[in-house]
């Protein structure tokens, strides 16, 4: 890789869709909290719901299904009783993801803005990926999360860097309006929202980060 340079001096990525398959953990941890106040579980064929509760922060997703609801504090205290770890068995890495950082390390720096708020770090363990990342923003460390474009104008200012320098990957609309509203490049993944280029797979970043020195 010594014949190529970054054109990127940042590769950010978020976390739910992108570096995990986390959607059954997500309808799993939603129901649960359903089950709690007696409610029917979340409609799967609803597609809005699905990309709240996958792309949104923790409290936007109970505002969406818990405002107006008498127990919404009951729904809040429950939720933060359901443990990380109790979830993990409904989690996958994306294939070659880990490969694809490894030929991105030592070119340019790597980065995560999730919107998930405590659970980061864990998951950085679980799943061996301590070391890779030099920065990890989540929902916990911002007053507005995504879509807002706080969490990438924060991961910029902490590598002193203009935002063309770096590169965003995301799967959901709020990475991508953060992305614009920041002026970071943005890279779909396994999706079909306007971007500089759509991926289906990670071993694809590499022809977009390196160009020929």
């Amino acid at each position: 890789m010594n014949k190529f340079k970054s054109r990127y001096k940042v590769v950010i990525y978020d976390c739910d869709g992108v570096i995990l398959d986390s959607i059954e953990s997500n309808y799993v941890f939603y129901n649960r909290v359903m089950e709690f106040l007696g409610r029917p579980e979340i409609d799967r064929c609803n597609n809005d719901a699905k990309r709240v509760l996958h792309t949104y922060s923790f409290n936007d997703v109970m505002e969406y299904f818990f405002v107006g609801d008498p127990r919404r504090e009951d729904a809040f205290r429950f939720a933060k009783t359901i443990h990380y770890r109790d979830l993990m068995p409904y989690m996958r890495m994306e294939d070659g993801f880990v490969s694809a950082l490894d030929q991105l390390r030592g070119h340019t720096s790597l980065a995560i803005c999730t919107n998930r708020a405590t659970s980061m770090d864990m998951i950085i363990e679980d799943f061996g990926l301590t070391g890779y990342f030099e920065y990890v923003m989540t929902a916990s460390q911002v007053t507005n999360p995504k879509p807002h474009p706080e969490p990438l104008l924060k991961v910029l200012d902490y590598f002193k860097i203009a935002p063309e320098e770096a590169l965003f990957i995301g799967d959901g609309e709020v990475d991508m309006q953060a992305a614009n509203s920041a002026g970071v490049p943005f890279i779909s993944y396994k999706t079909h929202l306007p971007a500089l280029a759509r991926l289906q797979h990670h071993a694809e970043i590499v022809q977009h980060v390196f160009t020929a020195s």
